[in-house]
């Protein structure tokens, strides 16, 4: 396949999955649950947290933590009591327990409260026209409260070799507008250029079969590789291709 007709081949595969109807088995359906600025990133958020495993259990379970908050996440976060914490005690998704989640709330509040908000935190150290840098400093930023070591593990530091796959989705859900109702594109102080493809097991099978990614692995360095190969095919939007290579993987078995 010559460079023109991949990316013919793709553009149509992202006009086919980037609409409406992928929402609903999709994890991206609970932060279009709100309508409050705050709502919808925190939801995404934890939502994205979760999001590995099987993906009708990451809804449930994510349904789960909103209806725990009250179904008003911005407002529990800033003002929710100990008493309110208690209530969350039974949740538990794979190894992100109840423990975790009372940490990530506190850790939000302190993010809304001393940083300006989840949007500010991840644009401030946006380097290179990438987002990696940015990722790595959110975690510091994130765990700079008294929290559990365990904790540390379900956010990912690119600079140490993550690929930081739920962290690259939902800064897509969160930056890139796509004006067809899936992402949100609500943050304005990233540019979709320097957002990279969250890279799984099935976007990077695919990648691996169409010749965008040759390293074995799912990690930073081939992360790096994949995005450089997307840039090439929409330098302005490359994270487009998620749809792509996701819904070539996951729906059609490619």
């Amino acid at each position: 396949m010559t460079h023109l007709e991949l990316k013919e081949f793709l553009d149509e595969k992202v006009d086919l999955y980037n609409n409406p109807n992928f929402i609903e088995s999709d994890p991206i359906q609970i932060p279009h649950q709100f309508t409050l600025k705050e709502d919808i990133e925190i939801a995404g958020f934890l939502a994205s947290v979760i999001a590995w495993g099987n993906r009708k259990m990451i809804i449930k379970n994510a349904q789960k933590m909103m209806e725990l908050m009250g179904n008003t996440p911005y407002d529990f976060v800033m003002s929710h009591t100990e008493n309110n914490l208690e209530k969350i005690e039974s949740f538990v998704h794979r190894t992100f327990n109840s423990q975790d989640l009372i940490v990530f709330i506190k850790g939000l509040q302190n993010i809304y409260i001393k940083h300006k908000g989840l949007e500010t935190v991840f644009a401030n150290h946006i380097s290179n026209n990438s987002t990696q840098e940015s990722i790595a400093n959110f975690k510091n930023t994130f765990f700079e409260i008294p929290h559990l070591q365990r904790t540390e593990k379900h956010l990912p530091n690119p600079l140490v070799g993550s690929a930081a796959k739920r962290i690259n989705m939902y800064l897509r859900w969160m930056v890139r507008n796509d004006n067809k109702g899936v992402d949100f594109g609500i943050w304005k102080n990233i540019s979709s250029s320097a957002l990279s493809c969250p890279l799984d097991v099935h976007s990077g099978n695919v990648a691996r079969k169409l010749g965008l990614l040759t390293r074995k692995q799912n990690d930073a360095k081939a992360l790096l590789e994949l995005d450089t190969n997307l840039r090439n095919l929409d330098p302005n939007d490359p994270v487009k291709y998620d749809f792509a290579l996701f819904g070539l993987g996951v729906f059609e078995n490619f």
